[in-house]
């Protein structure tokens, strides 16, 4: 091939670029025209709903068109997820992700969707807490007893969860493992109804969002045993880690982000970026979120997918290691 040859190659490569640009960028400034679907893979009232409605309604302020937040919550949080994979990447559609977006497809040989390449990151909004919980009739008042009153007990007590392959039922399981203990699953349409029945008594454990929770446990309608992350909570530091409290080397630390499908317009994901930031640093929001237990993040698409990337080696290892299976 001549130098001519390659010269027009290159020329013409350059055009098509060129036009994809302004192709994106008028896009991007005529974008958005209309509201804006946010799906929440999640039943209604948990930690990721929450933080997605409060952070959605500033960011439609922001540009100027609704965010319009769906609920579809359902096998682990793969039936909403999948929705948006396949959904069109004009900026319509996104998702509210956390670590159930990287479980499921470690979990499920069919998911339906791969979790770094079917999406276009935008940022981590927030960083919570996942706590070990335990009705007030559980006699056990700390993680030694809980394992000791466990053991004497294999099969005859259950936990809930927000469905299998959600986050919830993986922390479960790892503690299972980790402590050579047995407690029934029961999986639930989201982290709603398992808590409900919880609360009741129908159920002896959960784990579950910190958020949601904490109200519940201080006011002694729950019990908190620890933490599931790797650190302390801000704004319940009474409550420790689970490897704080005798579960040597447990960390699972919990995120919510937000996503759309690949292929969306990189303007429009900067667009995105931009007013999920300024939204999550707005003073009222960031009072409200941080008094419920959230600390925000606000990081960049690039290094929110290189945490995706890590969590996918890291939760399939769990899940290879703990043996968890979908029920």
């Amino acid at each position: 091939m001549s130098v001519l040859s390659i010269l027009a190659g290159m020329g013409r490569v350059a055009v098509f670029l060129s036009a994809m640009l302004c192709v994106c960028e008028a896009l991007a400034q005529s974008w958005p025209a209309r509201p804006i679907k946010v799906i929440v893979p999640l039943s209604a009232g948990g930690t990721g709903d929450t933080l997605a409605r409060v952070v959605s309604e500033e960011m439609g302020r922001l540009l100027g068109q609704p965010f319009i937040v769906e609920n579809r919550p359902g096998s682990g949080g793969s039936i909403g997820t999948e929705a948006v994979a396949r959904a069109a990447p004009d900026g319509y559609i996104l998702v509210s992700a956390s670590p159930s977006h990287v479980i499921n497809p470690a979990l499920r040989a069919h998911s339906g969707y791969d979790p770094v390449k079917d999406f276009a990151p935008i940022t981590v909004i927030a960083n919570t807490h996942q706590v070990l919980l335990g009705h007030p009739s559980v006699p056990a008042h700390t993680v030694p007893e809980l394992i000791a009153y466990l053991k004497k007990n294999p099969g005859r007590l259950n936990y809930g969860s927000a469905g299998s392959g959600s986050a919830t039922h993986l922390n479960a399981e790892l503690f299972k493992s980790m402590t050579g203990t047995f407690i029934v699953h029961i999986p639930y349409r989201g982290s709603t109804y398992a808590r409900q029945d919880l609360v009741a008594g129908e159920v002896q454990f959960a784990v579950d969002g910190l958020l949601p929770t904490l109200p519940l446990i201080r006011a002694g309608k729950l019990k908190a045993y620890a933490l599931c992350s790797s650190r302390r909570s801000l704004i319940a530091p009474e409550i420790p880690t689970l490897d704080e409290a005798g579960v040597k080397g447990y960390a699972s630390d919990t995120w919510y982000g937000m996503m759309a499908p690949a292929g969306t317009p990189a303007a429009i994901v900067a667009a995105l970026h931009a007013a999920a930031v300024k939204a999550i640093h707005t003073p009222a929001i960031r009072e409200r979120l941080t008094a419920q237990g959230a600390e925000l993040v606000g990081n960049t698409p690039e290094e929110f997918r290189r945490m995706i990337e890590k969590e996918q080696v890291q939760w399939t290892r769990v899940i290879k290691l703990s043996g968890a299976k979908v029920d």
